[in-house]
């Protein structure tokens, strides 16, 4: 009888609360992004996804689930809301489901329905303690929403702790380090202040004393990377690392500004340096986006024009150095490297990887969900989408062989040492601008490379995205990793009679996923016949994508 009316008051408990966060009618899907989305459509969807965050703990043996509340590279009016599981990676994708169910349910009564079916399917405790941990970026709505988020975990009788501002990447690390707090191995003090003296300790360690050349100017797109990279800086010892960075476009007190010209969003689709400040020519230059888990390096040349190193090019660089790292430490047949890429990785990358550096490149489905699971199947995984979100894992058995291997010389001891170093400095958990640039940046010090030294490593074959709006884009299905059409039924061969047409040409065709339309990329030996590829490749979809088809 006690549990029937438990039951009864937990159920009213859900009712009252959400009463004061209804959601807009709308159909809501829950994808890589979470819920994304105009702020004032979000009230609802967070408080649900509130919900969702107190069963997926309570799923998890009470471990601590994350929601982080922010929309990246979007612009201000928008928001997002997201679930980070316990180690820190994404919500696990079945969950994705149920996440989709909750949010759309059409009424509270109907909520508290699916609510208890769901728990009755997975066998939840829902007298068990829950824990949910979450932050936010600097965008103003981010208060309403961790206000309807509370609300949700209050009447689900469950233990949060709001974090306030943070990065993307740090709600993530505050996740595993909690929930590996105490165990015989942590993944770091459960604090921001954690977070920054592990980066920084690691750093220093990865450098082994190497000079970086001259000063590096970050773009922080006017987000929350701003003020979380001035005071992670604040910890890296002046006596140890001369690390001259100069902090740009960091102004989070007038939202309106956030990503607006500039931002690694801004310049990997503009293809040039942010218009302010302009940089200097010749100065090493990298953006990161508005939550600060995308990173983009660049530099302006007043002969050669702009050039930019993507994700692509982050890959590469991090794949050959610890590669290299790897051969000296004497490791090469104990432990196996790999790199995972989208069909949107430059061909130019890709060749340079299996050819050059004899490293397999695994091919995906865009999302980074996709790319991090596939990484952990080696025992060092590097994986970048080319919009610059990626990270390295280490799987167990790669760091305890880091750390134990006996070394037979002092080279392999010092490979041995920076590898241990890349394992705490490199985010474990997802991609992470700040800890990326500092992998980048150790790179180049060991190498002593300039940009322009890094980016003569291969030559990007030209290439073009097209968007094309069609009439139904679930007409458009795909295999092999998204790179072929399977349906329309005709669509691939006419998109590989295109292809044979030209020179080191490569091309392919996907339904958008936040959008009723299909993204056409084309790569070819030079830019007028990239641009002539998408071009007969978009009208190719369009005239499968009409409605007369």
């Amino acid at each position: 009888m006690a549990s029937v009316v438990s039951s009864a008051s937990h159920d009213a408990a859900i009712l009252a609360a959400s009463a004061k966060h209804p959601t807009v009618p709308q159909v809501y899907k829950y994808g890589t992004a979470g819920f994304r989305m105009n702020a004032d459509l979000l009230d609802g969807v967070t408080f649900r996804v509130g919900l969702l965050a107190s069963l997926r703990s309570r799923n998890k043996s009470s471990t601590a689930i994350g929601v982080m509340i922010t929309a990246s590279h979007n612009p201000a009016v928008d928001n997002g809301v997201k679930i980070v599981d316990p180690l820190g990676d994404m919500l696990e994708q079945e969950w994705e489901q149920y996440a989709t169910a909750l949010v759309n349910a059409k009424s509270d009564e109907e909520l508290v329905r699916i609510y208890n079916k769901l728990a009755t399917d997975q066998k939840i405790d829902l007298t068990a303690k829950a824990k949910v941990i979450y932050g936010r970026d600097t965008r103003p709505s981010g208060h309403t929403l961790v206000a309807a988020l509370a609300d949700a975990l209050d009447a689900t009788n469950t233990q949060h702790v709001d974090y306030k501002i943070l990065t993307t990447p740090q709600l993530h690390y505050l996740v595993r380090a909690t929930n590996t707090e105490g165990k015989p191995i942590t993944y770091g003090k459960v604090s921001e202040e954690g977070y920054y003296e592990k980066l920084a300790e690691a750093f220093v360690r990865a450098l082994q004393g190497r000079k970086i050349q001259g000063t590096l100017q970050v773009d922080c797109a006017n987000g929350v990377g701003g003020p979380k990279l001035a005071e992670f800086l604040k910890y890296v010892p002046k006596d140890k690392v001369d690390f001259d960075v100069k902090v740009v476009n960091d102004d989070v007190l007038r939202p309106e500004v956030l990503n607006l010209d500039c931002g690694a969003d801004f310049v990997k689709t503009k293809q040039r340096a942010p218009p302010n400040p302009k940089p200097e020519p010749g100065l090493r230059c990298c953006s990161l986006d508005g939550d600060a888990d995308r990173l983009i390096y660049y530099w302006t040349d007043p002969d050669t024009g702009f050039f930019m190193l993507d994700g692509d090019r982050i890959a590469s660089l991090a794949a050959w150095f610890i590669s290299e790292l790897i051969e000296s430490a004497g490791l090469r047949d104990s432990l196996n490297i790999g790199v995972v890429q989208t069909a949107y990785a430059n061909g130019g990358s890709t060749n340079f990887i299996t050819r050059h550096l004899n490293i397999p490149v695994v091919c995906t489905a865009t999302g980074v969900k996709h790319l991090h699971h596939v990484a952990q199947q080696f025992d060092i995984g590097v994986y970048f989408e080319a919009n610059g979100h990626g990270t390295v894992l280490f799987s167990a058995d790669a760091r305890k062989a880091f750390k134990q291997a006996q070394p037979q010389s002092p080279g392999q001891k010092d490979a041995m040492e920076i590898l241990a170093s890349l394992a705490d400095l490199i985010n474990q958990t997802v991609g992470d601008a700040i800890s990326d640039m500092l992998l980048v940046e150790a790179i180049l010090a060991h190498k002593n490379w300039t940009l322009r030294d890094w980016a003569q490593t291969y030559r990007d074959l030209p290439n073009r995205l097209v968007r094309v709006e069609v009439g139904d884009k679930d007409l458009f299905q795909t295999y092999d990793s998204e790179r072929r059409l399977s349906h329309p039924e005709g669509a691939q061969d006419e998109i590989d009679g295109a292809v044979k047409k030209y020179s080191e040409a490569r091309a392919f065709a996907r339904a958008s996923g936040t959008e009723n339309a299909c993204r056409v990329y084309a790569e070819a030996a030079s830019h007028a016949q990239a641009n002539e590829l998408a071009d007969r490749v978009a009208r190719i979809v369009e005239r499968y994508g009409s409605t007369s088809q």
